[in-house]
């Protein structure tokens, strides 16, 4: 008797976990996607309707198959219009639902918009109830946010006090020795190519633009152990393609635990970055202090009261994000703006005319390339027409406010940048095309809201790699327009592509001439 008692005890304890779990499950997958839907369409919201589970991810991934056939340009591009074929269904929905709508990437709900009065609320917003969203918080040591930081909260927080005093003007200045000697060694090895080719080379310049900002940001983040660094960074490197691979499967529940080829890539990839920064951070504290990036980040892990775990974890992500906002979006930044020089001739001229004038001879410095007008208004244009991250993204920890609409705790907020950056109700009806004369008295005169150009975000979020990233960009564009002549390679295949930043598909080719 005693045995059947304990048996059906035990049994009817299973059975009341099992409906407690299914309730959970349902809760999750179904009953809580559908009450934040609800409250959104009560505010007189729509979207495309979501399938389950998976959301709108399918109609996403038909969408930029389709685009992705067509996309393919050989030569410059007639129009710089790139939001059709990196992110199409956005256009679509947007022309069908308006400037602010809602969509679902798995079980995570979205408001999209581009009403620039709820673009600037949200974008000023200083509260800490909006954050990272959960589902990037949650990806294991994610490469998807946008600038510098890596969490939410009183962390958040601290992060920015310790590293935004880092990386303002006047400590990017003890910076300019690396990035001159960084480019001098690029242009020097430019030069004996085109020796070597007899006057005239066909060069491939991605992977270049990758070395020089890699050995810029390796030695200003790991000092002597730079080489160290610039190994961390080609993992990284592989990390950020694997996942972007997987862009739109983000919010898919649970798959990010499966041992899927992807997530076991990954997986592998975060335990050997993670291994690696951590062995740098050992030889560190053998070796004693360096003052270079590492070493503050270091020192606000330790001075933040918290525990070796956490402060493994500190040191590991913010090592990634300076990777993406020092490293890859200056190396993007810099082969997107050479191949518009390269297909526009006559700005090529007029940049190397004020570098030569304002230079003299010599390799630029700070002093000099705050003169650069015409470059900076360039590099601006650039950056408006390829910005390095295509979507900001956050996420309300609590409900919130925006216009007229009442976003629940749990819904994420998109700003579209590759559209808000091309609106030729906002740009004017040539915003398609390369002009920088638009920028001549500055972002305030280019366009009717200055606060929707984003290249780098804006507000109290923008990234704290703007400035390396701007004197990396003046310098290394001044020294190659000053020391050579190129123009778009016969090779080269207009096809920008998503991958987490966005850059050529096939690379960029030039004919190159030493001057």
């Amino acid at each position: 008797m005693e045995i059947q008692f304990w048996s059906k005890l035990l049994a009817s304890v299973a059975v009341v976990g099992i409906l407690g779990l299914l309730f959970r499950l349902y809760n999750a997958v179904v009953a809580h996607p559908r009450r934040l839907r609800s409250a959104l369409r009560k505010q007189g919201l729509s979207g495309p309707p979501p399938t389950f589970l998976l959301g709108n991810i399918l109609e996403m991934k038909r969408a930029r198959d389709a685009a992705a056939k067509t996309a393919t340009v050989n030569g410059p591009p007639s129009s710089h219009h790139c939001g059709p074929i990196l992110l199409p269904f956005f256009d679509q929905w947007r022309k069908q639902y308006g400037d602010v709508f809602m969509f679902a990437l798995g079980n995570t709900q979205i408001v999209h918009v581009t009403q620039p009065e709820m673009v600037r609320e949200i974008t000023i917003c200083t509260s800490l109830d909006l954050g990272k969203p959960t589902y990037q918080a949650k990806e294991r040591g994610s490469l998807l946010g946008q600038g510098i930081l890596t969490s939410n909260g009183p962390q958040w927080v601290h992060q920015r006090k310790i590293l935004a005093p880092q990386l303002y003007m006047e400590k990017v200045k003890g910076m300019i020795n690396l990035i001159q000697d960084s480019t001098m060694a690029l242009v020097n090895s430019w030069k004996k190519i085109v020796e070597a080719e007899g006057g005239l080379a066909d060069i491939k310049i991605d992977q270049y633009m990758r070395s020089f900002s890699g050995d810029v940001i390796s030695r200003a983040c790991f000092g002597s152990n730079y080489s160290k660094g610039e190994e961390i960074f080609l993992r990284l490197r592989a990390l950020q393609e694997a996942a972007s691979k997987k862009l739109l499967a983000t919010g898919i529940p649970g798959l990010r635990h499966l041992p899927t080829k992807s997530n076991r890539e990954e997986w592998a990839l975060e335990k050997e970055i993670k291994k690696l920064i951590l062995n740098v951070v050992k030889e560190r504290k053998g070796a004693g202090f360096e003052k270079d990036l590492l070493q503050m980040v270091l020192q606000g892990a330790e001075n933040g009261e918290l525990s070796q775990d956490a402060i493994d974890g500190f040191v590991v992500d913010n090592c990634k994000n300076i990777y993406l906002a020092g490293y890859e979006t200056t190396a993007v930044a810099a082969t997107w703006c050479l191949m518009l020089l390269a297909s526009h001739p006559q700005w090529q001229q007029r940049i190397r005319a004020e570098v030569l004038h304002i230079c003299n001879g010599h390799i630029p410095d700070a002093q000099m390339i705050r003169k650069m007008k015409l470059l900076t208004m360039v590099i601006n244009e650039s950056l408006r027409l390829y910005p390095p991250v295509s979507v900001v993204s956050r996420e309300a920890l609590k409900d919130m406010k925006f216009g007229d609409i009442n976003v629940p705790k749990g819904v994420n907020v998109w700003t579209l940048v590759t559209t808000l950056h091309t609106d030729p109700d906002i740009w004017g009806s040539d915003s398609y095309q390369f002009n920088p004369d638009r920028f001549a008295n500055g972002i305030t005169g280019a366009c009717k809201f200055p606060h929707l150009y984003m290249p780098f975000g804006v507000g109290p979020r923008v990234c704290l790699g703007q400035n390396l990233a701007l004197v990396e960009l003046k310098i290394l564009i001044s020294l190659i327009v000053s020391r050579f002549s190129f123009i778009l390679s016969p090779k080269y295949v207009h096809s920008p592509a998503l991958k987490l930043v966005i850059e050529p598909g096939h690379g960029v080719n030039l004919l190159i001439r030493e001057l």
